[in-house]
């Protein structure tokens, strides 16, 4: 399953997903890990500049997904906690936007 390529849905009526479920997608999703109902990852930069570029374009991102994550932006790292909080816990929009913020730090 690539990540990348699929699209949130709207999060009305939308349940967690299993633990066998929320499992098998981080796989793909390396270096992040699950924190109770949230799905999280640290990025580090060299500078401010690029942790605000990076956080910026995470924005952007979400916007396009409406799936917005909680940022903690500090001097050279950024913290992207994704959950989808309607529905109680981390559904496949989640996983979606974790991937989407993934390939973005990789570029």
């Amino acid at each position: 399953m690539n990540l990348q390529q699929l699209h949130c849905e709207a999060q009305h009526g939308l349940h967690p997903l299993s633990e066998q479920t929320r499992n098998e997608l981080l796989a793909h999703l390396p270096d992040w890990h699950i924190d109770g109902i949230e799905l999280v990852k640290t990025f580090r930069f060299d500078d401010y500049y690029r942790t605000m570029a990076f956080v910026n374009a995470v924005a952007w991102i979400a916007h396009g997904e409406d799936h917005h994550p909680d940022l903690s932006v500090h001097y050279n790292r950024a913290v992207v906690r994704f959950s989808t909080h309607d529905a109680g816990g981390l559904t496949l929009n989640d996983f979606i936007c974790a991937a989407k913020t993934e390939a973005l730090a990789a570029k």
